[in-house]
């Protein structure tokens, strides 16, 4: 008995021994990690393998344990070059480096409309590649096959190794899109195509958590190749008996596999990184560089910019900076709240956004001793609709930010101006939607047009014209226009003769507040406003999500007492 206990004493000694808890990730320390041989096709991205190729290299995984090998080929760009140059410079820590490429290949397969047209000579190309990197990497003797575009984005330095920790026959990293789109199925048509099932967004959200078994994986999807099994995947389906599916790789993949018992897993355990949502075939190729903007500001949005190496400053475009056709932009942001600040910065330059800073005013530095005075007064029994309390520092500072906006508006005399808050997402195609609306407000007679704002009613609010409607009773100030009119409207109110929260001061002066007694007290209610249909940004997290900050809520109740601002502060 006494040498049993010993014995599993030292089992469990050297078990423990293989775990390494710094990273949370299982790794046998005698024992080397898995090779991986991480393949990627390559057409047309040069737009994409700066971002691409800076992720790769940034994978945590040791350099010594992964072969690269890259195909590329019917380009009319500069993607060779950029993945010849990359290799010269970063190829050295790696096992090995291999790139392809075909130079007289031309633009075009020869029944091809253009270079996003999916044909049957392209799907018969592609189908030929894949078939060729699972060769490769099988006489390269690699325990696993990452197989991965060059427009997946992987954020997460750690997606590699917690993928092999899995030790799963195929798992894929689910990948977040700017919609609904991801790198997964969870049901697929009696012709093999996508269907749409309740099992999906679930997942694609990530509202439940895990790998999950389902039909379809594709775009990043890692192959353990040390299974015996793993001698039958194929991506032809050519060899694939009585297959009567299409000539198309992922799909001749997946009924492999199941014809095989191989399960297909997607992971959604931690957000892994990025993918743009796919081209149509009659999209034009410039639509992929906005597909790109699109993705990288959702990256920004979720707090995981897709990274860059300067190394290739030469090849990363930028709009040029302007203003959108207003007079001014301004973005409020705490002096505190630096991360907030940099990551808008990001979002900006993706647009070409010519944007002034306007440092607001921190409710935790009010002083609440003497407010009056400074000509501040809170609204009388003000009461907070929803959560019953009166008002708190951090809404007291907020409305003072926009106020002091307003006021400069009007001293500066700015015809257009459009204010931001620090922690918005900008909607797909941001650029070509605002200025739309901005065209269209140039029929109307307008002093406030919210680009975004929180709906309260479930009214229909009528259209004014194809993008914009009547606004009813709204909440949030995350972005709006402003005319020169419309500030001095909101100044002749004076508000801060009774303040109360800016995104209730607001609805009140277009007369469409559903409390008589708080719109008594601003008797000119003759704002004109509209809003964007739909909308044009959105919060970047909204309540009880993680990540989620106000500080206005996190602040102190404003007990109806005088109050001031410190020395640093003025008003």
């Amino acid at each position: 008995m006494y040498k049993m206990s010993r014995i599993l004493l030292l089992l469990l000694s050297i078990f423990i021994s293989y775990f390494d808890p710094s990273d949370g990730v299982t790794v046998v320390e005698s024992l080397k990690v898995p090779t991986v041989e991480i393949s990627v096709l390559v057409r047309n991205k040069a737009h994409t393998l700066p971002y691409f190729l800076t992720c790769l290299h940034n994978l945590d995984y040791p350099k010594d344990r992964l072969h690269l090998w890259f195909y590329s080929d019917f380009n009319e760009d500069k993607s060779v070059e950029i993945i010849e140059k990359w290799a010269h410079n970063y190829s050295e820590p790696y096992n090995g480096v291999y790139i392809n490429y075909n130079s007289s290949s031309g633009p075009l397969h020869s029944d091809e409309k253009s270079s996003v047209h999916w044909s049957p000579e392209r799907f018969k190309h592609v189908i030929q590649l894949r078939e060729e990197a699972l060769e490769f990497s099988r006489k390269m003797w690699a325990d696993y096959l990452f197989m991965v575009d060059a427009d997946v984005f992987l954020t997460n330095p750690s997606t590699l190794k917690i993928l092999v920790q899995k030790e799963l026959d195929v798992a894929a990293p689910m990948l977040v899109s700017d919609g609904l789109y991801s790198n997964f199925w969870c049901g697929m048509t009696e012709r093999y195509y996508y269907k749409r099932t309740d099992d999906y967004q679930p997942i694609q959200s990530r509202e439940t958590i895990g790998c999950f078994n389902v039909p379809m994986v594709h775009t990043a999807v890692l192959i353990h190749l040390r299974t015996k099994v793993s001698d039958q995947l194929t991506y032809n389906p050519k060899k694939i008996r009585n297959y009567d599916g299409p000539q198309d790789d992922i799909i001749a993949f997946a009924l492999n596999a199941k014809q095989n018992g191989v399960t297909l897993n997607v992971c959604n355990d931690e957000l892994f990184g990025f993918l743009p949502v796919p081209l149509e075939d009659n999209d034009e190729p410039e639509t992929d560089m906005e597909q790109i903007i699109n993705i990288k500001l959702e990256a920004i949005s979720r707090g995981s910019p897709i990274p860059v190496d300067k190394f290739f400053s030469d090849y990363l475009l930028y709009p040029d900076w302007w203003k959108y056709g207003c007079s001014e932009i301004y973005m409020i942001n705490l002096e505190r709240r630096s991360e907030r600040r940099h990551l808008m910065e990001l979002s900006f330059k993706e647009l070409g956004m010519e944007v002034t800073l306007f440092e607001a005013v921190d409710g935790k530095n009010l002083d609440m001793d003497n407010l009056k005075e400074h000509g501040i007064t809170l609204m009388p029994g003000y009461e907070d609709p929803y959560h019953k309390r009166p008002m708190k520092a951090g809404e007291v500072g907020c409305f003072l930010s926009h106020y002091y906006i307003w006021e400069e508006i009007v001293d500066k005399r700015h015809a257009i101006t459009l204010i931001l808050e620090d922690d918005i997402h900008f909607v797909p195609y941001f650029r070509n939607r605002f200025l739309q609306l901005m065209r269209e407000i140039q029929e109307l007679d307008w002093d406030l047009v919210y680009i975004g704002r929180k709906i309260l009613l479930d009214d229909a609010e009528e259209y004014a014209t194809a993008h914009t409607t009547k606004p009813l009773y709204s909440y949030w100030t995350l972005g709006y226009l402003i005319s020169e009119r419309g500030a001095r409207k909101l100044l002749s109110a004076r508000p801060l003769d009774k303040v109360l929260p800016v995104d209730e001061f607001l609805p009140i002066m277009f007369d469409q507040h559903p409390n008589a007694s708080w719109k008594a007290h601003f008797p000119n209610r003759n704002m004109l406003a509209y809003s964007a249909a739909p909308l044009l940004i959105h919060p970047t997290h909204y309540t009880g999500q993680e990540g989620y900050i106000s500080d206005t809520e996190d602040s102190d109740i404003v007990i109806d007492t005088p109050l001031h601002l410190h020395d640093n502060n003025e008003l």
